[in-house]
């Protein structure tokens, strides 16, 4: 019997098939502590078994791995972290993911396993996954420590892309920006940085500025940055003629977007702007893959979900703004500002 040369291709299908496993390899090596180990210096499989309480077999299958994915290098029995590594999955780098890769780890790996019943229903999953109901990172941030860890991996994620942000658009003309929701200021900080004449202030809720403090004071505009505390849904927002949203408008619901944008723009002055970073799909829906797959997982976590330009410039003109641009950018974001007329 001949076989049949034109079957479709599988690669795709099986490719997906084990994506996932890529993904916990690396989530395992951050979370027994490989990555720190190896700070140190080379070592072996036995060494970091001894050193970190694990079975050397076991853990050497999972190092190999990790060789495979190119997060270490291994020569001569001896295994190393890569640059990206060290960098990027070492909890005491300034640059370290290690934060949002425990959150996806511990929070998201388990939600995503409710990823059907999310699209029946339309909502997240948190009460699915966790038994939770009310706000839900008030859940998770049970200490101080794993607030601040989470916020670091999201700096990590801003040292990257807010760079590029603040690049997408010429912001000479304003002379102060808020940043609604900054976390650790690293977006009103690149901003800064990049315009001399500008001042900033990172706006967020009072418990999560210790860090957005810690950052703006080792940053070189310290002295044009500012901190302030306070909940951009209920309480008055700081003057500036510059205000950012950078990831918040994808956590929330449609009408919470239109009350928040419409807050916004009449604190505005004519002219002012609003600049925001989002991950933007394309008009018809078909991709960028980052952006497909962040929308759903603010299906699974939030109220929200990700936009077209198009869609912004709905959300963004019903709420006061004549202008809107976007800019689409080679890292994990995308730019848009908008004008008030």
């Amino acid at each position: 019997m001949a076989h049949d040369l034109t079957v479709p291709d599988a690669t795709p299908v099986l490719e997906l098939l084990e994506t996932f496993r890529r993904s916990k390899v690396m989530f395992a090596g951050v979370e027994l502590g490989v990555f720190d180990a190896l700070k140190a210096g080379p070592a072996s499989a036995v060494e970091l078994a001894q050193r970190l309480s694990l079975h050397a077999d076991s853990l050497e299958q999972l190092l190999d791995a990790c060789v495979g994915l190119t997060l270490l290098a291994k020569a001569d029995g001896l295994y190393a972290n890569t640059p990206s590594a060290t960098a990027y999955l070492t909890t005491d780098s300034p640059r370290r993911l290690t934060g949002y890769i425990q959150y996806s780890n511990n929070v998201m790996w388990k939600m995503w396993a409710h990823l059907e019943g999310a699209i029946r229903e339309g909502t997240h999953r948190w009460q699915e996954t966790f038994g939770w109901d009310g706000p839900i990172f008030s859940h998770f941030f049970k200490t101080d420590e794993a607030r601040r860890e989470f916020l670091m991996g999201m700096h990590g994620y801003g040292v990257l892309s807010s760079p590029h942000v603040v690049n997408a658009f010429d912001l000479s003309r304003f002379r102060t920006m808020v940043d609604l929701g900054a976390a650790t200021g690293h977006l009103v900080i690149a901003a800064c940085e990049r315009y001399p004449e500008l001042s900033g202030c990172a706006f967020d809720l009072p418990h999560a500025l210790d860090l957005a403090r810690e950052m703006t004071a080792a940053s070189p505009a310290r002295d044009r940055l500012t901190v302030a505390g306070g909940d951009f849904f209920a309480d008055p927002l700081p003057p500036a003629d510059l205000y950012a949203l950078g990831r918040i408008i994808h956590d929330w619901s449609p009408e919470k977007v239109d009350q928040l944008l419409k807050k916004v723009c009449d604190a505005l002055p004519s002219g002012g702007g609003l600049l925001i970073a989002e991950k933007m799909l394309w008009e018809d829906k078909t991709g960028p893959r980052w952006a497909q797959l962040q929308s759903l997982n603010m299906l699974i976590c939030t109220e929200g979900r990700e936009r077209s330009l198009a869609e912004y410039d709905s959300i963004l003109r019903k709420a006061g703004f004549a202008e809107v641009s976007g800019v689409r950018l080679p890292v994990p974001i995308d730019a848009l500002l908008a004008i008030k007329a």
